[in-house]
C-alpha cells in the first residue's frame, strides 16, 4: 500500500502555539485530516482551530503532557495508514506531499519516513555509521534518526514496538528532548527501516513552537528538560555508568556556572544552569520528569 491524501493524517502537538500553528496548517493540503493535540485545557483554542478549518479536530488534554504523551494521544486518534507527526513550528515547501508519496514509492519497506529540512546547516537526520556517501540530490536515503519536528510513520509497521516493555509508541517518561532517538533506536534495534526524502522539503523554526512572551520559563524547562533526558536515554540503553560518566561533566560545569553567575549578579543565567543541574541531580536520583515551566 502506498502513501496518498486519504490515507494520511498528521498529528501536532501544541501548547501556547497561538502565534505559529496558523502558519504550519496553512502550509497544509486541505485535503489531509490534521489532528491537534493541545496541552492544555484551553478550549478557546480548539474551537478557533475547529471553527477556522475544516479538516482539523482538535483535543484538548487537560493538562500539559508533554511532546511524546501528546504526540501519543494525537496517534491513538488517527485511523489512517500513515500518520506523520509535526511540530507546530514547521511549514511545508511546495509540493512536499507529492515528493515524499513519489519517495516513498521507491524505498521496499520503512517504518519511519521523513522529510527534509531545508536548512542544511541543521540536517534533521543522523546517518549510520561509515554510511556517509549514500545521500544523492534525489534518492532516499537510510539514516540511524530523524529529529522529532517531522515524522512519518506506517502505522502497522510502528505499531509492533509497543509491547510490554513499551506499552507507548513514545516512552512518556520522556517530557521533553530525547523521546524520538529512543523511538528511532527502538525501529533500528527491530531491524526497521528510517528514511529520508531529500526533496521533500520543510521548514522547521526551532524553539518558536512555544509563544515567545514565555521564552524565559521555556528556556529553564528545556534545560531541565535536557539534561534529565540526556542521563535517562543512556541509562535505558547503555547503562547506569555510562549515563553517569557522560552526563557528570556537564553537571559540574553548570554547578560552576551557577557559582559564577551568582558572582556575577547575573539572575536568568545563573537560574539556567541551576535548572540544569537539578535536572542531573533527579535523573541521577531516579526521579521522574516531574518539572514543568509555570505559565
Amino acid at each position: 500500500m502506498s502513501i496518498s491524501r486519504q490515507n494520511l493524517s498528521i498529528v501536532i502537538v501544541t501548547f501556547k502555539s497561538e502565534d505559529v500553528i496558523h502558519q504550519c496548517i496553512q502550509s497544509i493540503d486541505s485535503e489531509i485530516d490534521i489532528i491537534v493535540v493541545e496541552n492544555s485545557d484551553n478550549e478557546k483554542f480548539q474551537k478557533e482551530l475547529e471553527e477556522k478549518y475544516s479538516n482539523v479536530k482538535c483535543y484538548i488534554s487537560k493538562k500539559n503532557l508533554g511532546m511524546g504523551a501528546g504526540n501519543n494521544l494525537g496517534f491513538s486518534y488517527a485511523k489512517t495508514d500513515y500518520v506523520l507527526l509535526l511540530n507546530p513550528d514547521v511549514i511545508f515547501e511546495k509540493s512536499m506531499i507529492d515528493k515524499i508519496i513519489l519517495g516513498a514509492k521507491k524505498i521496499i519497506s520503512f517504518t519511519i519516513l521523513s522529510p527534509q529540512s531545508s536548512n542544511i546547516d541543521y540536517p534533521n537526520y543522523k546517518l549510520i555509521e561509515g554510511n556517509k556517501n549514500v545521500i544523492k540530490s534525489d534518492e532516499p536515503f537510510k539514516v540511524k534518526s530523524v529529529d522529532g519536528f517531522a515524522m512519518l510513520f506506517d502505522k502497522k509497521k510502528i505499531e509492533k514496538l509497543i509491547d510490554i516493555k513499551n506499552p507507548n509508541l513514545f516512552d512518556e517518561n520522556f517530557f521533553m528532548y530525547l523521546e524520538n532517538d529512543d523511538l528511532c533506536k527502538r525501529v533500528r534495534d527491530m531491524n526497521e527501516n528510517i528514511y529520508v526524502v531529500p526533496d521533500a522539503k520543510i521548514n522547521h523554526f526551532g524553539g518558536k513552537a512555544v509563544n515567545s512572551k514565555y521564552q524565559e520559563e521555556i528556556e529553564y524547562s528545556r534545560n531541565w528538560h535536557w539534561i534529565w533526558s540526556k542521563f535517562y536515554f543512556n541509562k535505558k540503553h547503555y547503562g547506569y555508568l555510562i549515563a553517569l560518566t557522560q552526563g557528570l561533566p556537564s553537571f559540574f560545569s553548570a554547578i560552576l556556572k551557577v557559582i559564577f553567575y551568582f558572582i556575577t549578579n547575573k539572575k536568568n543565567k545563573k537560574k539556567i544552569y541551576f535548572y540544569r543541574a537539578s535536572g542531573f541531580l533527579n535523573a541521577l536520583l531516579g526521579k521522574p520528569s516531574w518539572y514543568r515551566p509555570k505559565i
